[in-house]
């Protein structure tokens, strides 16, 4: 008889793992891109953890799954944050030197561009084969070498290499769909007569 340990069993320790801790910090750090913004998120991401370890069925690796969570909780911290309101009187003032406008309103925002790439690609990653995703993951997002991944998985660095050239070439075509699947949606928006009644 096997005895098989359940990481809510050494949550302690897990969690309080310096390697654990610097990876939920960088990871929090890259996506909000504010270092007390991060360190709020790696606190609340770790009481969701506290909240939630019984959840954990042991499926894929701890760190994924803590990953996953910590992706998670950005995330819901980012749809959640107000967006900054600017009265309209104010951004149609013509400014004084070029009698133009303050503000274009209808111009993209760069940081909610960003954003949404990222829910793109993580939608992308979640699409890929649960393999590719896990060597994914491992390799490109948390920085494991081959090897390591080789020993976590249970399979060859041979295996890993060629997982991870398989996820990459899958996640760029999955990419590339969804950026002409939002391009069609534009020009059917664009086509589409908005205002005519008949």
């Amino acid at each position: 008889m096997r005895l098989v340990r359940h990481p809510r069993d050494n949550f302690r320790s897990d969690t309080a793992h310096p390697s654990y801790q610097w990876r939920r910090n960088a990871l929090c750090l890259r996506m909000v891109g504010n270092p007390a913004d991060a360190e709020d998120l790696m606190q609340e991401a770790f009481l969701q953890l506290f909240r939630k370890i019984g959840t954990f069925r042991g499926e894929s690796a701890f760190s994924t799954w803590l990953h996953r969570m910590t992706v998670n909780v950005v995330l819901m911290r980012l749809r959640k944050k107000s967006l900054p309101t600017d009265s309209l009187e104010e951004a149609m003032e013509p400014d004084a030197e070029n009698s133009a406008p303050k503000r274009d309103v209808g111009a993209p925002d760069l940081r909610l561009t960003g954003a949404v790439d990222r829910v793109n690609l993580e939608r992308c990653i979640e699409k890929l084969p649960p393999g590719y995703r896990s060597v994914f993951v491992l390799h490109d997002v948390q920085g494991y070498e081959h090897n390591e991944i080789a020993d976590i998985m249970g399979c060859s660095v041979g295996n890993s290499k060629s997982q991870l050239h398989k996820a990459r070439t899958r996640l760029r075509d999955l990419l590339q769909e969804e950026l002409r699947q939002q391009a069609r949606e534009e020009r059917k928006a664009a086509k589409s007569p908005t205002g005519s009644l008949d």
